[in-house]
């Protein structure tokens, strides 16, 4: 309850209700929400009161499931438990709600790795892998996690070096049949375990893009955690970002989550008692796509017109970032403006009986975490994919032939203006949460 009223019902996003309802508002939470502990890792959700559990099976009718790691180089067991195993446990405790109607499972759009073209709507089969290599097994890729961290224990190694070995351990597996990182590697095993044990009962799988700020509802512009592209915004803003790595042309998609959030609502409805398998990719790639230029610009404009202050009460001046469209461009500036003055450093320091080691680690451990934010990250920045949305374009319609108030759920991305969405709405919304 601690956690529900500080991490939850104590941030902006319920300010609108507060303003609503008042004094009322916690008498209206008592009413419609039970606050449960639980863990994705275990069996039955982790809930341990059978009572309670017998309770959720009877009156429960509708699943959501959003939990995941979002890290793209988590570590493998870590991601394997909650990202593909934990989808199936939430299906399992599902089959056993005498009531249940739908249950909705929210992925990735980028599950399709580094696909080029139109992508389409459709499962992935047990077994099926992004460059063909056959051997694909769940339940050996846990055995996999599980051996390698038994013999890490068995060497005696140190946590860091556990921690380190594991995910370089699942950025390996999911390379080694196509995934660029082990987040969309384990989201699209969970999507392959979903399609294979559901059975009769009637699934969503939802797909989102790049989730950004709120676009109307509750309020313009809420956001939290620092995540791909605001990690760029946060960075140029306070003048940290000189240069940008990426082809200009690349389409960016954007979708903000409030439009995420009105396309499960929907779709609960729409998909409710239907037993079969639906995905939905919600996005904007196809009807109002965004490119990287655009994305630039309107970063410039706003922090040169609204520039960010910095601690000592000055305004960060931003210009003109310089565009690096290929690896070996990118790989040329930093090896002139980082890799050899660290050589030279190395050099010095050496000659200086390791006066300068502080500075050297300092410099090299920053040179590469950067290289490792590239590796990442490259497989986004040269994207050249986009992403059908027919089926969520067929749920928008028929949500508007049923009279669903469809301005109250909207998610339709052809209605955002970029410009005034990056001006007046998203970036101010940045700054007012993740700057601090």
């Amino acid at each position: 309850m601690q956690r529900f009223n500080t991490e939850v019902i104590a941030k902006d996003l319920f300010m609108v209700l507060k303003e609503k309802y008042g004094r009322n508002l916690n008498s209206l939470i008592s009413q419609k929400v039970v606050v449960v502990p639980g863990d994705i890792t275990c069996e039955n959700l982790g809930i341990k009161d059978r009572d309670l559990l017998e309770e959720m099976w009877k009156e429960i009718d509708v699943v959501v499931n959003l939990a995941a790691t979002t890290n793209f180089d988590e570590r493998y067991e870590v991601s394997l438990d909650i990202n593909t195993f934990g989808a199936m446990r939430a299906l399992s405790f599902s089959k056993k709600c005498s009531k249940l109607k739908v249950h909705i499972h929210v992925s990735t759009a980028y599950v399709c790795g580094e696909k080029e073209g139109l992508i389409s709507e459709t499962p992935y089969y047990l077994g099926e892998t992004l460059n063909g290599i056959s051997g694909l097994d769940i339940d050996r890729e846990k055995k996999v996690a599980e051996e390698t961290l038994k013999q890490l224990s068995v060497e005696n190694s140190s946590q860091e070096y556990i921690k380190s070995a594991m995910k370089e351990l699942g950025i390996q597996r999911a390379r080694k049949y196509g995934w660029p990182n082990t987040y969309v590697f384990t989201k699209a095993m969970g999507e392959m375990l979903l399609g294979h044990m559901k059975e009769n009962m009637p699934l969503v799988i939802i797909r989102p893009t790049i989730v950004t700020s709120t676009y109307k509802e509750p309020f313009p512009g809420w956001v939290e955690g620092i995540r791909t592209i605001d990690s760029l915004a946060v960075g140029y803003g306070k003048g940290r970002i000189t240069c940008f790595l990426g082809d200009t042309n690349t389409i960016i998609d954007l979708i903000p989550a409030d439009m995420v959030v009105n396309s499960m609502i929907v779709a609960m409805v729409a998909h409710a008692n239907q037993p079969n398998e639906t995905i939905y990719h919600v996005g904007s790639s196809v009807s109002n796509p965004l490119t990287c230029t655009m994305f630039q610009e309107y970063g410039h404009q706003y922090f040169t017109k609204h520039p960010w202050i910095d601690k000592e009460g000055k305004p960060v001046m931003v210009g003109k970032v310089k565009v690096l469209s290929t690896m070996d461009s990118f790989r040329s500036y930093m090896t002139i403006r980082y890799l050899l003055p660290l050589k030279g450093l190395q050099l010095v320091n050496a000659a200086c009986c390791q006066y300068f080691r502080g500075e050297y680690l300092n410099m090299y451990r920053k040179i590469k975490y950067v290289m490792r934010l590239i590796d990442l990250y490259r497989p986004y920045l040269f994207f050249k994919g986009a992403f059908d949305d027919i089926n969520t374009e067929k749920l928008r319609r028929a949500a508007k032939g049923s009279n669903v108030e469809t301005d109250m759920f909207d998610f339709d991305p052809k209605t955002i203006k970029w410009n005034d969405y990056f001006m007046s709405i998203h970036l101010p919304g940045v700054v007012k949460y993740l700057f601090k």
